[in-house]
């Protein structure tokens, strides 16, 4: 990526559409704003050109039972509507032979949440990409997420809540091990 190219074309995009609404870009509340945007989006979509995040393992020392980390913030934008994503995603693991340092998992998220997204594909891409890297028995994650697209377009339907969840593992195949899970997760 030529950030200097990709930054002058956003620049140029957000100028044209400054000018189809009617905005007068001339004055001093909106000079820089293609500047500004660009910018921003260059650092929200960083996550489509990025190298994937570095995994910590450390051995584990017989520990079989379900670890979890809730509600690590995320934010994202809407592959459909280019508005903003955000909420909360929720990881249950079961090790083998390796545990992840736990800062690691909220490093993978907002990974994964800089670019653009469906909140059904972030979940999916999380739970193969953690059941992969980890080589655990089983991955679990919930994402529970407010989408401006519904709430300011369309339905126009405030604080509705979306939750997409995804299961690897023994999380599919054992049910106690799985509601075991969920009653963690919620």
């Amino acid at each position: 990526m030529n950030e200097k190219t990709d930054q002058q074309k956003i620049e140029d995009a957000i100028r044209e559409i400054l000018k189809a609404v009617g905005v007068k870009e001339d004055t001093e509340t909106y000079r820089n704003t293609p500047r500004r945007v660009a910018k921003m989006y260059l650092e929200l979509f960083s996550g489509m050109s990025e190298d994937e995040p570095k995994i910590t393992f450390f051995e584990n020392n017989g520990y079989s039972d379900i670890i979890t980390l809730k509600k690590i913030p995320f934010y994202s934008i809407c592959a459909h509507h280019l508005l903003p994503i955000f909420g909360e995603v929720s990881v249950a693991y079961i090790p083998d032979d390796k545990i992840v340092g736990l800062s690691k998992i909220p490093r993978v998220v907002r990974y994964f949440a800089s670019r653009l997204q469906l909140q059904e594909e972030f979940t999916k891409d999380l739970a193969d990409y953690l059941y992969k890297k980890l080589r655990a028995k089983g991955v679990f994650v919930m994402v529970k997420a407010r989408h401006l697209c519904l709430e300011m377009r369309g339905a126009k339907a405030p604080n509705v809540e979306t939750v997409s969840s995804a299961m690897r593992g023994v999380f599919e195949t054992s049910a106690p091990t799985k509601y075991e899970a969920i009653q963690l997760l919620m």
